[in-house]
């Protein structure tokens, strides 16, 4: 997959646990995890809304888009 996301690193910018951004943005921890861990497949731009506006970032921020022959050679 080419989109990298990188909540784990601005939550840590932020000094935010991942219980205070489930609390914030409203969706469970479960799922909050798998966003965290790149494990997901897809977000819905409602849910990128209110995790942007609860970190005080920009899309860009949380979400870097790396070409499939990059993600390769860090493996």
């Amino acid at each position: 997959m080419a989109i990298r996301l990188n909540l784990d690193v601005m939550m840590a910018r932020r000094k935010m646990s991942l219980t205070e951004l489930s609390d914030r943005v409203g969706i469970t921890m479960a799922n909050l995890s798998i966003l965290k861990t790149g494990k997901a497949r897809a977000i819905r731009f409602q849910t990128l809304n209110k995790i942007c506006e609860s970190l005080h970032c920009q899309p860009g921020d949380i979400l870097e888009y790396v070409p499939d022959d990059m993600e390769e050679e860090s493996c």
